[in-house]
């Protein structure tokens, strides 16, 4: 079976394709394919070209028009490009038709993001997760893979060997997709155990979009070597420590992170690593501040919470993280157009969230370790609300830390 996902370590040169609709303007459009470009470079791709089309919809056989595609093609074989990358997910009948136009191969961005998947995956439980996730996204797919074979005859009785291997195919993949399902319901129990057996301490979980610095801060507060890098989904398994602060301890969580237009279903094969998020206490909502999109990514992560995670009324914390990569660019006075997060100061942007969400708001640098103290206060405060709500006897092991009474009296 000719496999979708690629797994090459050599650097492919590529190109990325997206489309300016009245859903999705210029502006944004542009966005997107950085972020796509951000993936391609995660998965050892390098982008030497882009291209936009400006349309009502996308094209039902080509995603973009003839002309587009012709323009796409002359690209593409002046600079020896062996990839294609779409912003969107393509029908299979849309990948047919590009690949026999352009004779490079085509990726979406959910194959990119799987193939990004499938190479971060270390542990057993990730292997399973991904492996579920691409054999879902290969499944309504296969006729493309079998093109190359010719029907004999149609009509019933007369299947030509094409359309026989699609079928054989089908049945294998979802044989293939009940026993990848068994193992993690197997894997769903074990890990059912392991937080039992983690007694009733306070869960804390860090979310946030794909690159915040989830996995930098969990080093930071666990003094611990999960491993970071500025790269997407650099952390694909469930990290779980046990962290103190003063005489608190509790469970630190890093989890995957979340990035637009990500399919449900992927979201879905990671159920067990989710489900750390969903039995978390306090959650700390890490952000990018120095991202230019970093609100559109916030309101990602809480649907994504809300409706996947069933996550959305728990205790949360907001972690703006890197503000040593903070930039702002004064305003001209004279200039009238509205204010972009460029245009505003860091303080005011403190200031603002401060008003709203009072002693929840914390602006951080994990990297450099800028008010790392008032991070760990808030944290300690809210575990420990939750501790006493458990164990209401024991508040007397915290007055000798929340007073400044002698420790000896």
């Amino acid at each position: 079976m000719k496999d979708l996902i690629i797994n090459k370590e050599t650097t492919e040169r590529t190109v990325l394709v997206g489309l300016i609709t009245p859903s999705q303007n210029e502006t944004k459009a542009n966005e997107y394919l950085d972020e796509l470009a951000f993936l391609a470079d995660t998965a050892g791709a390098v982008t030497v070209g882009r291209f936009l089309q400006k349309v009502e919809r996308p094209n039902p056989r080509t995603y973009v028009g003839s002309g587009k595609l012709q323009e796409i093609k002359e690209y593409v074989e002046a600079n020896d490009i062996g990839m294609v990358i779409v912003d969107d997910d393509l029908s299979t009948k849309q990948v047919s038709n590009i690949e026999r136009e352009l004779q490079v191969k085509i990726l979406d961005r959910t194959s990119l993001i799987l193939d990004i998947f499938a190479k971060r995956a270390q542990t057993a439980n990730a292997k399973t997760q991904v492996e579920l996730a691409q054999y879902k996204y290969l499944l309504p797919r296969l006729t493309r893979m079998w093109t190359h074979l010719e029907r004999q005859r149609g009509g019933i009785g007369m299947r030509g060997p094409g359309e026989t291997q699609i079928e054989t195919d089908r049945r294998i993949i979802l044989d293939r997709i009940s026993r990848l399902k068994e193992e993690l319901v197997a894997i769903d129990k074990q890990k059912s155990v392991q937080r039992k057996n983690r007694g009733k301490l306070t869960r804390v979980a860090l979310v946030g979009y794909t690159n915040a610095g989830k996995s930098t801060l969990m080093n930071v507060l666990s003094k611990s070597d999960v491993f970071a890098e500025n790269k997407l989904f650099a952390t694909l398994d469930t990290t779980v420590r046990k962290v103190i602060i003063d005489n608190l301890p509790f469970l630190l969580t890093d989890t995957v992170g979340f990035i637009r237009k990500l399919p449900t279903h992927l979201v879905d094969s990671f159920k067990s690593t989710l489900d750390e998020v969903r039995e978390a206490d306090v959650l700390l909502h890490v952000v990018d501040i120095s991202h230019p999109q970093w609100e559109e990514q916030i309101e990602v992560v809480n649907k994504t919470l809300q409706e996947v995670c069933g996550s959305a009324d728990k205790p949360m914390i907001m972690v703006f993280n890197k503000i040593d990569a903070f930039t702002y660019v004064p305003k001209d006075e004279d200039d009238l157009t509205p204010r972009t997060r460029e245009n505003i100061p860091l303080e005011e942007l403190e200031a603002s969230w401060m008003a709203r969400m009072g002693d929840d708001c914390v602006f951080i640098s994990a990297r450099k370790q800028i008010n790392i103290d008032r991070l760990k206060q808030r944290i300690y405060e809210a575990a420990k609300e939750v501790h006493l709500s458990r164990f209401p006897y024991n508040d007397f092991l915290f007055q000798k830390y929340d007073t400044d009474d002698d420790p000896q009296t």
